[in-house]
């Protein structure tokens, strides 16, 4: 990923957990402020990373920021969220999303309504070694689940105004449910508390998932040493994934199997092997994620959506404690909506009736109006008006300033340089209507038009053609020429890959050979063995 490619994000809370985000959003390139309530931090901080200290409102007021990360107290994650969303902007909170459901739903309104990306910080979902078992339970190399458990324990970090089951279990809630494919039907927890009435130390937490899968969670901050094992047992093997461990051993694989014999159960122990990993920090890749999203239009891993998940268990497990009952979980009632499968920055825009391609990515203050066509996996800079009546190919480029008006066609694979004109009616006044004379324009596949050029209307540019910044073309460019100047005239032959010819016609780049056709113009040969071959 280039830097420049990038989404600008501001960092808002730089406190336990905060700098730790801070550090990577830089180090990956992708910071461009901070936003921390200590006025002499915040001073420090910015002079440390280079980046200005802005208020929360200035970062929400400023165009130049696409996101934000919130780090700041569990509390006011909601709230800060829905008003960055509403504020055009796209944003990563750390876990939990919300203390209450109905707060997070306020969250997921606001995402679905300003199509928004909102990614929740359940860092796990990104560690090399959970996604390599997520990806061996998902090829069934485990057989078909059935239990999973999970131990974080330590001592302390105390906190007094949530329990641990808040503080240390939403990441391993958060895994569960990706493994077992869902919400649980019923929770059953137990908590007691030693530090501070009524804040829990240690709970254990049973999960019952309607497809015969069983979990169980063991956290506590009253705990001798530091442990952090999730175990997934399944009817062909069972795996364990210890964060405690070197990378060489994150991730075990038990292929053990238990035999019947005469209706009597036997274990068939097998020796176990680490799985291989890459070594990565999770919280790098978790950051990476979040902007591949913005830049792409993806949901993320853990949307809004699973965030909601997530906070239900805590929901129902606060309640299970309070009552030392079970208690049943309601699956959700709405389908989240598939984000569009390309990206519009929020200054840009996109009218009804318009039609972009998957992977397509508009960038600021461009307007693509109605009827118009817009391939896939092109780049429409900064500034670009494209529209009414226009079909844009795939895979096209489109520098800044350009306006592609009603008449104008590009092939596949076209670019247009940075100020490039088109025009569709050949003697404009500003006082007479003269849409009924729109003359149309028609750009061949992989065509280079550069910076600052005018293309006359009713003037066709063959394939792969290059016509050269600044120049003015005023009559049909054929495929693979080069044209230059005021008129443009053609100096000589392009290949394929852009490069200028020499006499001999070979290009310079790829080797590819071409000749000259007196009826197709510049002709690779290859492709006219092919065509004699066929003809024969």
């Amino acid at each position: 990923m280039k830097t420049t490619d990038l989404p600008r994000v501001a960092m808002v809370g730089c406190g336990y957990w905060g700098i730790n985000l801070l550090r990577n959003l830089h180090a990956i390139g992708a910071l461009a402020a901070i936003c921390e309530a200590a006025p002499a931090r915040a001073a420090e901080l910015s002079e440390q990373f280079e980046v200005p200290a802005l208020t929360f409102d200035q970062a929400l007021a400023s165009p130049d920021i696409e996101a934000v990360v919130l780090a700041t107290p569990a509390e006011t994650h909601a709230t800060l969220a829905v008003r960055a969303i509403e504020a055009g902007k796209h944003v990563f909170v750390e876990k939990p999303l919300a203390l209450c459901e109905e707060d997070a739903e306020k969250v997921r309104r606001a995402a679905t309504a300003h199509g928004r990306v909102v990614m929740v910080g359940h860092l796990l979902q990104y560690h090399p070694a959970f996604l390599r078992l997520k990806q061996l339970v998902g090829d069934g190399e485990l057989g078909r689940l059935r239990y999973i458990y999970s131990n974080r324990l330590n001592l302390g970090k105390f906190r007094s105004k949530e329990d641990v089951f808040w503080s240390f279990a939403p990441h391993d809630i958060s895994m569960i449910l990706a493994l077992a494919g869902g919400t649980p039907d019923s929770v059953l927890a137990v908590g007691h508390s030693y530090l501070h009435n009524g804040i829990s130390d240690l709970t254990t937490t049973h999960l019952t998932f309607a497809n015969g899968i069983d979990a169980h969670i063991f956290v506590s901050w009253l705990h001798p040493y530091k442990e952090q094992k999730l175990v997934v047992v399944g009817d062909d093997g069972m795996a364990v994934f210890d964060d405690s461990r070197p990378w060489a051993e994150k991730l075990v694989l038990y292929p053990h199997r238990v035999s019947w014999r005469d209706g009597v159960p036997e274990p068939s122990k097998a020796d176990a092997h680490p799985v291989a990993l890459e070594a990565a920090e999770p919280l790098r890749l978790e950051c990476l994620h979040f902007l591949d999203c913005i830049r792409e239009a993806r949901r993320p891993r853990t949307d809004v959506a699973e965030g909601i998940g997530v906070l239900s268990v805590l929901d129902a497990a606060r309640r299970s404690m309070a009552s030392g009952k079970p208690v049943a979980i309601k699956a959700p009632d709405y389908v989240e909506p598939a984000p569009p499968p390309y990206v519009v920055h929020p200054t840009a825009c996109v009218d009804e009736g318009a039609l972009v391609g998957a992977g397509t990515k508009i960038w600021h203050f461009s307007h693509i109006l109605k009827n118009t066509e817009v391939g896939r996996d092109c780049t429409i800079g900064q500034n670009v008006v494209i529209g009414p009546d226009v079909t844009v190919g795939d895979r096209c480029k489109i520098q800044n300033n350009v306006s592609l008006y009603a008449g104008v066609t590009l092939e596949d694979g076209v670019f247009c340089g940075p100020s490039c004109v088109f025009t569709n009616v050949n003697n404009p006044r500003a006082e007479i209507e003269r849409k009924s004379e729109f003359r149309p324009t028609r750009v061949g596949r992989g065509a280079t038009i550069g910076a600052n050029a005018t293309i006359v209307c009713g003037h066709d540019l063959g394939a792969y053609c290059f016509v050269a910044a600044g120049a003015v073309v005023t009559k049909h460019v054929p495929p693979h020429a080069l044209v230059v100047g005021n008129p443009a005239r053609q100096i000589g032959w392009v290949s394929h890959a852009g490069e200028r010819l020499g006499d001999d016609l070979v290009c310079p780049r790829t080797g590819t050979r071409y000749r000259l056709d007196d009826k197709l113009g510049l002709v690779e040969i290859a492709d006219t063995q092919k065509q004699f071959a066929k003809s024969a």
